[in-house]
Formats: structure tokens, C-alpha cells, sequence
């Protein structure tokens, strides 16, 4: 505790922390003048309450962007911010729209009021898990928002609770102009251009945009998503108008577009790409020079990106086999061993 009498306007207040890790100032009457939970960073305490339009912020090294965990009316919900574009990962919205007026950070889960300071959801640690929650944390790595728990046991705290349960669902998961495979593994989006070749890093050397650059065309990937939310979409066009908006929108960097539902999603980033399984009739186009391919057909490029991605997924399974292998070979010797061994002493 820290008190102070001196100086004009702070007579008889102190700092104190509090049991839940807050810290407040307080005056002679013990009324809170201000407190530590008005101001989050990226961390919510057990106790904590946080309103709505109050948000975490987290700030991944060597990259422009960041992340969020905002409180709205009707979800709460992870958002990754670069420049003007916002989108959300992740989001957890309550039966029945209801408005939700703040969170509180509960021994058991993340609970979650409306303005009658009635519960009406919340978010749960699974598992066995007895100890109780200590804190919300909005990893600055990889964006994820965890429910975390001291472990006597371990000695170190652990997650009771991840929102994102898979390295794909990461929106940071691969550097931009990269691809999430279907085996967790990294691939670039790499393209053959005239003028630059085969260039080390996954945007090809044109994720500067394509304002004023000429007229750009459209690289189309099947079975390839985007975990980013909140996209503006178009709805009941074509995959060639959904081509065209993007086209025509020089800010615009890629498009979503689902032949089932016949709807288009436009996005200013080339992040959170990921391989899904064939058929779900998703196609992903990404804004590329006019001319990238350098004496090959337009579906040679699209081939040859697919191939890349399907050549280190290949590359992975091989290894994971191999191993397999080596360790099956390896105790069929030690057994063989053993039984010589044994003979050996038995006779």
C-alpha cells in the first residue's frame, strides 16, 4: 500500500492491490477513485468485468497488424486489424440474441450478463480441470484467446479453454500470400513472373497493392478458404462478377467465392488462407500482375501452386511413414536380439 497526503488534490488517498490483482487508488472513505481493470491490456484477471465496447489488444513481433478481443452487443469476438481492414476469427454469440452488456472472468468460465446483471451464457473450461481460472489471455504469438489455470503439478499455468483448437484456424498461422495445408504445414503462394523470377518470399514482391500498377488478374484455388470473418460480401452473383469486384477495387487484394450459396467475400489481405477438402465448392482468387506466368497457360500457375501445396503434404506424410518404419524395423531387431540372447543362456 502506497499512500499519499502531500501534494494538492491527493490528500488521504493510497494505492492498494487488491486480492484479484487490481490496482486501485482509493480516498479516506475507501471509495475507488480509479482502478488498473478500466484500462486492460492483454489480460483479463479472475473478477475482472469488462463492458461492452471495452477490448484486449495484442501485438505480434515483425508484423504491422494486431489482435484483438472485443466485447459487443451481440458477441464477443477475435479480430486481427491491419491498417483500415478488420476481421473477425472467432466469434461466440448467446441463444436466443441476447445483448450482452459486460463479461466477468468467473472460477469456471468466462460468464457473460446482460444490463439486468442477469447470466445468460457462458464459456466453459473442459476437462477435468479442479483448480480454478485465473486469467484470460490474448496470446501476442498467434492471437488465440485462452482460459488459464495454475497447475500444482506442472508448477506453470495451463489452458483450461483455447478459442482456436487447430494451427490452421490461426489467422498469422503462415506469412501473407502463404497457405495453411491440410497437414498444418506452410505453403507459399509462390508465382513465376517475367520480371522477378521465383522470389524467396511468399508475395511474389507485389503486396504493395495494385493502385496504379496496370490492369492485374485473378489466380483461382480450389479447395482453399480464409478463416477471416466480417469480409464485405455480395450475395446471389456469379464467380465471374465476384471476379470483377475485386478486380475493379484496386484496394482489393483477394476473393471468397461459395458456388452453393452463390456468394462473394472480397478481402484487402492476402492472411488466414488454409487448404480444405475437396467439394465444398469454396474457390479462392488472389489478385496477381497481368502477365505473372512467364510462358506457361494460366492453369499451369494454378496447377503449380496446388502441386506445391500438395508436394509438401506429400513430403510430411513420406517422413511420418518412414519413421514409422524405422522404429518397427528397429524393435524387430531388438527382438531378435533378445530372443538369440536368451537362447544363448538357455543352452
Amino acid at each position: 500500500m502506497i499512500e499519499s497526503g502531500g501534494e494538492p488534490g491527493l490528500q488521504d488517498k493510497r494505492l492498494e492491490i487488491l486480492k484479484t490483482g487490481n490496482l486501485v487508488l482509493v480516498d479516506a472513505l475507501n471509495r475507488i477513485k480509479w482502478q488498473s481493470f478500466n484500462f486492460p491490456t492483454d489480460v483479463m484477471l479472475w473478477g475482472q468485468r469488462l463492458n461492452v465496447a471495452t477490448r484486449l489488444t495484442s501485438f505480434p513481433t515483425n508484423s504491422t497488424a494486431f489482435y484483438s478481443f472485443e466485447i459487443q452487443h451481440s458477441k464477443i469476438a477475435l479480430y486481427l486489424s491491419s491498417g483500415k481492414w478488420n476481421y473477425s476469427y472467432w466469434e461466440f454469440q448467446p441463444t436466443k440474441s441476447r445483448n450482452i452488456t459486460f463479461i466477468e472472468l468467473g472460477s469456471k468460465g468466462l460468464e457473460i450478463f446482460n444490463d439486468k446483471y442477469k447470466k445468460i451464457a457462458q464459456i466453459s473450461s473442459f476437462g477435468t480441470q479442479f483448480q480454478p481460472l485465473r486469467f484470460l489471455a490474448l496470446g501476442n504469438k498467434t492471437g488465440n484467446m485462452g482460459l488459464y489455470f495454475y497447475s500444482p503439478e506442472k508448477r506453470s499455468f495451463e489452458a483450461a479453454f483455447q478459442a482456436l483448437n487447430t494451427t490452421c484456424d490461426l489467422p498469422l498461422a503462415c506469412r501473407p500470400y502463404g497457405i495453411c495445408t491440410l497437414s498444418n504445414a506452410c505453403s507459399c503462394i509462390r508465382l513465376l513472373t517475367a520480371k522477378k523470377g521465383a522470389g524467396s518470399d511468399c508475395n511474389g514482391g507485389f503486396s504493395e497493392g495494385f493502385c496504379d500498377k496496370g490492369q492485374p488478374e485473378m489466380l483461382e484455388l480450389s479447395g482453399v478458404s480464409s478463416v477471416l470473418r466480417t469480409a464485405p460480401k455480395r450475395v446471389n452473383v456469379s464467380k465471374q462478377t465476384c471476379e470483377n469486384l475485386c478486380l475493379q477495387d484496386c484496394k482489393c487484394a483477394a476473393a471468397l467465392y461459395s458456388t452453393s450459396l452463390r456468394e462473394c467475400f472480397t478481402y484487402g489481405l492476402v492472411s488466414g488462407v488454409k487448404q480444405v477438402e475437396r467439394g465444398t465448392g469454396l474457390t479462392f482468387m488472389v489478385k496477381v500482375p497481368n502477365g505473372t506466368q512467364v510462358s506457361h497457360g494460366k492453369s499451369n500457375v494454378k496447377k503449380w501452386v496446388l502441386v506445391m501445396v500438395g508436394v509438401i503434404d506429400g513430403l510430411i506424410i513420406l517422413l511420418v511413414i518412414g519413421g514409422l518404419g524405422y522404429c518397427l524395423v528397429q524393435r524387430r531387431r531388438r527382438r531378435r536380439r533378445n530372443m538369440l540372447a536368451s537362447d544363448n543362456n538357455n543352452t
